[in-house]
């Protein structure tokens, strides 16, 4: 795993169905794709062995078979789907389907967070210890454009 942070930008206008994120921000612990698909276009009819998947999607309608049986998804809609079973994405359209894959396997290991009451605080508290923070004052907001 890298030290600091990488930084990528989604490009749904790349003329690429299958755009993979993962390496481009350095990630090692699951994968992460961004998959654009034209109206009537479709992915392969695939399974993982190990690995549980994310979709959500960003744009359009997502149809996804599972075992032949299909389930439409909307805008800002998630679903994941279990490691031996067998998924295609589907585009029926009108518009084009912009959607992340997010894949992983192994447990999660969660509760691994660290809080701080301030940048210059140097000691960590578990997050459930800590209250959030105030929220911004107006003269910290950004104007409106």
């Amino acid at each position: 795993m890298q030290d600091g942070t990488t930084r990528a930008r989604l490009d749904p206008d790349t003329g690429d169905r299958f755009l993979p994120l993962r390496r481009r921000l350095e990630v090692t612990s699951f994968g992460l794709n961004q998959i654009v698909l034209a109206p009537g276009q479709r992915g392969r009819i695939h399974r993982h062995q190990r690995q549980e998947e994310v979709y959500l999607v960003l744009e359009g309608r997502l149809t996804l078979a599972i075992e032949g049986q299909e389930t439409e998804l909307e805008q800002g809609e998630l679903i994941r789907v279990a490691p031996r079973l067998r998924r295609q994405l589907v585009n029926r359209g009108p518009g084009r389907l912009v959607l992340i894959a997010l894949g992983g396997a192994g447990e999660h290991e969660g509760r691994d967070g660290e809080a701080f009451a301030s940048w210059e605080g140097d000691v960590p508290l578990s997050p459930q210890e800590l209250p959030l923070p105030s929220d911004l004052s107006p003269e910290e907001l950004r104007a409106r454009r």
